[in-house]
Parts: structure tokens; sequence; C-alpha cells
């Protein structure tokens, strides 16, 4: 076997031209081009041999610059396609998204304090009007819409497009059988006191009149409500409609359809699958299926995201959020959300809070900063009225009540509340001294849901109460057991949250007339001066006119201290990173987020600039 040098000899040689055959063919024709560069190239011989001529050095360099050539061969038609078009939303991908509580009725004349109902609903149905991403109310089964010129006629004309999730036409006998039953107090719809008095006019099959009594500047916001199908429903009885299989099973005409359900062995609602409508009468949904799973609590919900039983979470407290193992997998979004949390007194179930006193002391006795520090982290405003011009852009409502400890004390001493055993709490003489008669004690409970935040501020409040001589329970019931004390008023303080959507009407929430289920008026609050307030403040279509006479109630309602107002958080909404397109400052209510999920994706691809 030849050695090193002998193959090295072997290679210099062979690349040396022969002197005579040069000579030679230079005489007989000179080659062209092509073949005088194909013989200048290596043999196979010479390339066989060059790995073992060149040093360890030298390949690795050559081999740098031969991959360096190939990249660039590469790149440059790659940065050019790159160059030349740009990602766009495409169809394709699934969503699974965990929410607290568990769905009864996922129909919209039926939903109450439930926000998992909410929430399938906004998917699953359509309106005649929607909310878009800046909370501004727009046309969705509504192709357009006027209104008269004396502002008691609205007139609707519906595009014609729009199909059923079972495939058949939907026109205005919908419309007009769905606002039918809501004024039909057979079917015990919460929605029917925003539907009463409105004559409803068939002008054809596409377009409908709604005529009202008295002028209503806030009406458009009661068409955000789901139509349902009247081929489906029309023969389902009043006294049956709260248990048709229809409210589990749900067809509608928004976005998304339903796919199919799974319960546990109690019969309880685990998860809902739906699948995007191929039919939808706007933005065909990019993300093809969504699931959402239900829990009945936080911890629960913390759990299955730590064990990736969920993508996304609908809500979760900001005590809770800390438990996320898996947070850079989230989007977080801090929204803006028309709603607040406040003390209600239900003067009618504790005696000790008829006295205007004891209302006014709790309120100078409440420390807000403390619940905005330890229970949001900072993530949400100090309120002092149900007002909330903080989201409005107007001018915060002075603190009425500032926080003052020996206040407090004051007004307690001054109107007969005393310690007079040395207990640490105060009782009071009663009008008329009697043997038999006790004295009356500062005792109060205090009802909430067992949410972490509000238990946690219930505490809070308990604590504060108490430094001035109150003597305080705390009672924590589950959701659907607060959703019962709520409708019984079955409570003496209650510590919850009310959502008043953008365009704000307290009528629904202060109004004398809703102080029984299913109206809103938590405190019972019931004044008449108030009253004529509200019901002209609600017919007044200029804004700034409207404000100034709620700012008129406003001073009314914070003189008679029905309430403490504490809060007002963000909503901390978490979905997963992988959705794009879901950006939202601010929200009617929580289930408005999905009022554009039409326009959420996962999927993309690339088209030409």
């Amino acid at each position: 076997m030849p050695n090193l040098d002998n193959q090295i000899d072997e290679f210099y040689t062979s690349s040396s031209p022969n002197k005579n055959d040069s000579s030679n063919k230079r005489k007989t024709e000179r080659p062209g081009f092509w073949q005088r560069f194909k013989n200048s190239l290596p043999s196979k011989n010479q390339l066989r041999l060059l790995p073992q001529v060149l040093s360890k050095k030298e390949r690795y360099l050559i081999l740098l610059f031969l991959s360096a050539g190939l990249f660039s061969l590469l790149y440059i038609p790659l940065g050019f396609f790159y160059h030349i078009t740009q990602p766009v939303p495409d169809f394709g991908g699934s969503y699974s998204e965990g929410l607290l509580g568990t769905p009864q009725y996922i129909n919209p004349l039926l939903i109450q304090a439930n926000d998992a109902d909410r929430d399938i609903s906004e998917v699953i149905y359509s309106s005649l009007m929607k909310y878009d991403q800046s909370g501004n109310i727009v046309p969705d089964m509504a192709e357009s819409y006027e209104i008269s010129d004396n502002q008691l006629e609205y007139t609707f004309v519906l595009k014609k497009n729009i199909k059923w999730h079972d495939g058949l036409p939907l026109n205005a006998d919908d419309v007009i059988f769905t606002l039918g039953i809501l004024q039909n107090n057979d079917y015990g719809s919460i929605q029917r006191i925003n539907w009463q008095g409105v004559e409803i006019e068939k002008i054809n099959d596409y377009t409908i009149k709604l005529k009202l009594k008295n002028k209503y500047a806030q009406f458009l916001n009661n068409t955000t409500l789901g139509i349902l199908p009247k081929h489906l429903w029309e023969n389902v009885k009043p006294s049956l409609f709260s248990f048709s299989e229809l409210n589990l099973k749900p067809i509608g005409s928004g976005p998304y359809k339903f796919k199919k359900l799974k319960k546990d062995s109690n019969g309880s609602t685990t998860s809902y699958e739906l699948t995007a409508y191929e039919n939808y009468h706007g933005q065909k949904p990019f993300i093809k299926n969504l699931t959402f799973k239900f829990f009945n609590s936080e911890d629960e919900l913390v759990r299955a995201y730590n064990s990736n039983m969920v993508e996304g979470i609908g809500f979760l407290s900001t005590e809770k959020i800390k438990n996320l193992k898996f947070s850079q997998k989230l989007s977080p979004q801090k929204i803006r959300l028309p709603r607040y949390f406040a003390a209600f007194f239900n003067q009618n179930q504790s005696k000790v809070l008829t006295d205007k006193n004891i209302r006014l002391a709790i309120n100078y006795a409440t420390d807000k900063q403390e619940l905005l520090d330890k229970v949001l982290d900072q993530k949400g405003l100090i309120i002092n009225s149900p007002i909330l011009k903080e989201l409005t852009q107007q001018q915060e409502t002075a603190q009425k009540y500032a926080y003052d400890k020996e206040f407090a004390k004051q007004i307690l001493e001054n109107s007969g509340w005393k310690d007079s055993d040395g207990d640490g709490f105060r009782e009071k003489e009663p009008a008329k001294k009697s043997q038999t008669e006790p004295k009356d004690e500062a005792v109060i409970e205090i009802k909430t849901s067992h949410s972490s935040d509000l238990s946690k501020a219930a505490e809070i409040l308990k604590k504060q109460w108490e430094e001035v001589g109150f003597k305080v329970s705390v009672k924590v019931e589950t959701l659907t057991e607060i959703q019962q004390s709520i409708r019984d008023r079955d409570y003496e303080v209650l510590l919850f949250g009310e959502v008043l959507g953008l365009d704000f009407d307290p009528y629904s929430f202060w109004h004398s007339s809703q102080k029984k289920d299913p109206g809103l008026n938590l405190a019972l609050y019931d004044n008449k001066t108030a009253d004529k307030i509200l019901e002209e403040g609600r017919q007044i279509f200029n804004t700034s006119e409207r404000i100034k006479k709620y700012e008129d109630f406003e001073k009314i309602l914070l003189e008679d201290a029905p309430a403490i107002f504490l809060y007002s958080p963000y909503y901390l909404y978490l979905p997963s990173k992988k959705i794009k397109g879901n950006q939202t400052e601010i929200l009617s209510i929580p289930s408005a987020r999905f009022d554009n999920i039409s326009q959420w994706y996962i999927e993309t691809k690339r088209v030409r600039r």
C-alpha cells in the first residue's frame, strides 16, 4: 500500500499539466470557455485525496464556507418570501377554558347570577345588537336600525342570511316570539322588567318596530339579549320552560354551536364542547373547537390548570393567581369592568341597621384602602358611589365617609350605643325602659360567597367594625346558597358585587320597585325622591344632562347610607398565550369578552402584502 508521501506526490503530479500534450493541443485548436473551465476542475482522484492533504483547521474552514454558502442560498428566497408576505389569521385550532360554577340554563331569558350560563350563551346566541371591543353598541343580527324623532320607536332591519344551528332560517317571527316570552310573567324571566310596556310590531319578515310608552335613553342595551328559535320553543309550556332539555343542549344562531356535554356521577355538568358554526352570519370563527370545563371553587380551577386540564381561565381572584404554576403560558388581561362590591344593609332583617347612626358609624369605621391593598393587591379602584365615574372619565365622586375610626366611636357614643358591661361590644338601652325588655346589641352578621376575595374582605370588615364596638359574625355560603339568599333577601349585611353595564341605569338597582326578586335592589332601598329622579333620568337622552340628574340621586343615596361602597376590581382574564386577536380594554359584563370571539385565532398563514 502506498504511503501518504507517495499519495501527496501523486496528487501534485496529477495536478501538473502535460507540457507536450498541451503544446500540441494549442497548435491544433484552442478549447472553448466551458472546456477550459472543465479542465481546470480537480479530478475525482484529486478530490479523493483532498481531505488527507488538508489540515484539520483547513477542513473546518472549508466546511464553514460551504455551510455559509448553503445557508445563503436558502435564506435569500426565504427572506424574500417573508419580505413580501405577512401573517394573517387562519382557520383551525382548539381552546379549552376553565370556568367557576355549573351551567344550569344556557338560555338568555333565564340567566341570573351565573357566569357559566352567561359565558356559554354569549357564544351560542345572537342578538339584535352587541358590544364591540371598545364597549360601543353595534349591530349583530340587525343589518341596520333607526330611532324615531320622538325617541319612542326603534326600527330594526334583520340580515337575511341568518340561520339557526339546525339549518332553518331566522326571521322577525323569532325576535317577536322571544320578546313575547319576556313580557309574559308566566315564564319568570329576570329580563321581564326591561320589556314591560314595549309594543312589538312586525313590518315584514325581516323588519320589526319596537314602540316605547316612555323615553328610555339606555334602551339599546336591552337589545343585546340573545334571541330564541321559535320553531323549537313555541310548543314548550311556561310551566316546563325552565325544565326543557334545550336549556342544556341549546340551539342558537351565534358563532359556535353545541356539540356535546359531559356529566359526573352526581348529574352535574363538567364540560361543554362547542364547534365553529360554518353558516354564521358574521365573521366565520377562526378557532374550530371550544371546550369549557366547570369547577366549584377557585382551588379546583387552579389544580385543573396546573394539571393541564384547561389552557385558560375565565376569572381568578388576585390571591389565587399566585398559585398558578405555568403562568408564562397565559396572557393576563386587566380589563375595566363597570362593577363594584359593596356591603348592602338589609334593614328588614336587622333592627340594629334601621338606626342611621349605626349605618353612618360603620361607614366611617371602614378602611377601604386596607381592602384594596390586602384583597385586590392594588388591582382595582376605591369607590364611593355606585355611579362609577372613574370608568366614564368623569370627575371621581368625593369620599363622603372618609375612614375615621375615632369619629365612628363618637357617633355611637353620642347616639347611646355604649359598652356598659366592658365586654368590648356596644349595647343601647331601649327607648322605653323596662325590666323585661333587653338592651339592643350592636350585633351584625355579614353574609358573602365562598370567593376567596370576598371571604377575605369579610374578615377584614369584621376586624375593622369590631374595633369600634360591633359584634360581627361572618357566614360564607356556596354560590348556589348565596344566590338563594339573594332571591329571598335573607341577609343582614350582604357583601356582594353588582355588574352595571357601560351605559349605567341605576333604576334596576336602586328604585323601590326593584326590592323583591328578580329586582336587583339588594339594599331594599326606598326613597320616593330618589325614585322620581331615577324615573326622570332614564328618559334623558342628552348624556351630560342625564349625568347631572344622576348626581342628584347620588347625593340622596349617600346621605341615606343604605350600603358601603367599597371597591371596583379589574376583571382579571387569563386566556392562553396562544390565543390572538382577543385584546379588550373595557367590558359591559364579564361574558362580553366573547362578543368578538369569531375574530380570535390560533393558527396563521402568510399572504402577499
